[in-house]
């Protein structure tokens, strides 16, 4: 009689990480702004130094073709906060008001007893990048420090529950990140999950204004260019990458500082961190700058997945073409949350885990430019585009045809326009008949 609390006990102790595991999981997004997905150390850059993104893509689903659906700032947000497309929830242009009738992310988590946090860049209200965003107008993130829009990453400016303009402390990225560690250590012990998202302004341009010991870290002279860099513009990009990486890395050490948060706290096992951007940077490659733009440079994003507890801790190269929209979906797949039917992203959770198949059907992603403007406005070569990016190629139509189609696999640089070449033929054939 005597061993039956000894026995009791034990199997209390057994249950317990079954129970543990029970609770949904956190989790945290980071959302750089304009980090191509090139420019990371496990991506083969041969420049930039990301030691703790290096390590966290050791032990995750790197999905290795994910692209932003509209490579530009608002319409990407937009379609990561509600798992739509553009031309379905509508802001296909930046500075335009994403519905506050929209069904989203944080009222989704917040419905299935989420708390839900969001800091730094907002870009989805549409009402002047400076002005105060009332709580009717933050799509249910219940805990907020942001701002619609600024690039002063060292003078920034946030609201908070007030009207009160408050300014982040020096280099806002770090300000950010020391926020929302906070707010991971004050919910590390509760019964509730929570959804944070860090939207940081960086590596955006201007590529000069990283922290001093950062930027101390890129020499110009000694940054490899890729090879579709033209002569003319090899100079000014050698500047714009060193600053750009600067950048890069300072918010290198964000992640480290946010995964060793989520270690401290023992919550690291059971929290999905998502790593991604809303779109690339041209910097030079094909003499472009920027976004909007169907090269990989700029549509090509980060795409991280991590979560132990669910994923486990292998690392896993995924080669379907995840896009935008399929961010919403898998998360709450991964979190076990109904999927709304206004999704029109895909799931790939079941996939992730070794449970389902590709929902990928036919392993490819649409991106698309609906309606060029600033840096892209037709006057400096911009159009309206629809292209699919799969595994392998890229195919692009503007609004008098067949414009671009690259064999990726031999041509990684794009380089070579096969478009209406006759041994490309049934390829595009093929790719028309996909993209239509």
């Amino acid at each position: 009689m005597s061993r039956h609390p000894l026995i009791l006990a034990a199997l209390l102790l057994c249950l317990m990480p079954s129970v543990a595991r029970s609770k949904p999981p956190n989790v945290v997004i980071l959302l750089p702004d304009q980090w191509r997905a090139f420019a990371m150390g496990y991506a083969g850059d041969p420049n930039v130094q990301t030691p703790n993104l290096d390590k966290l893509e050791a032990q995750s689903a790197n999905f290795v073709n994910a692209v932003s659906a509209v490579p530009v700032c608002s319409p990407c947000r937009a379609s990561l906060l509600t798992g739509q497309r553009s031309t379905t929830h509508g802001v296909f242009l930046n500075d335009v008001h994403l519905s506050d009738d929209a069904v989203t992310m944080a009222k989704i988590l917040n419905s299935a007893g989420y708390d839900t946090a969001y800091l730094g860049k907002w870009h989805v209200n549409g009402r002047g990048r400076s002005a105060y965003i009332p709580k009717e107008n933050r799509q249910g993130f219940q805990y907020w420090k942001a701002l619609e829009c600024t690039h002063n990453y060292n003078s920034s400016p946030y609201f908070a529950d007030g009207v009160e303009r408050l300014m982040w402390p020096g280099y806002d990225g770090f300000a950010q990140t020391k926020d929302a560690i906070g707010y991971l250590k004050a919910h590390a012990k509760s019964e509730k999950p929570f959804c944070v998202v860090l939207a940081w302004g960086p590596p955006h341009n201007p590529y000069a204004t990283a922290p001093k010991e950062f930027a101390a870290m890129y020499d110009p002279e000694k940054i490899e260019l890729r090879p579709n860099v033209p002569q003319a513009a090899q100079a000014q990009t050698r500047k714009d990458l060193a600053g750009y990486y600067a950048h890069c890395s300072a918010l290198d050490k964000c992640v480290g500082d946010v995964r060793q948060t989520l270690k401290d706290e023992g919550i690291d096992e059971n929290t999905l961190i998502i790593v991604t951007s809303d779109h690339g940077d041209m910097l030079g490659s094909h003499g472009m700058e920027r976004k909007q733009k169907p090269w990989d440079e700029s549509a090509r994003v980060p795409m991280l997945w991590h979560c132990p507890s669910v994923l486990g801790r292998k690392n896993q190269k995924v080669d379907a073409p995840m896009s935008t929209e399929d961010v919403l979906p898998t998360l709450l797949g991964i979190c076990g949350v109904p999927i709304p039917k206004t999704v029109e992203g895909l799931d790939y959770s079941a996939y992730l885990r070794g449970a389902g198949p590709n929902p990928n059907a036919d392993n490819a992603a649409l991106i698309a430019c609906v309606a060029p403007f600033g840096e892209w406005t037709r006057p400096k070569g911009g159009k309206e585009f629809r292209g699919v990016r799969t595994p392998r190629y890229t195919y692009v139509r503007d609004l008098s045809g067949p414009w671009l189609l690259y064999d990726n696999q031999i041509d990684p640089y794009q380089e070579s326009n096969l478009v209406n070449q006759p041994q490309a033929a049934a390829v595009q054939q093929q790719l028309e008949q996909m993209l239509t």
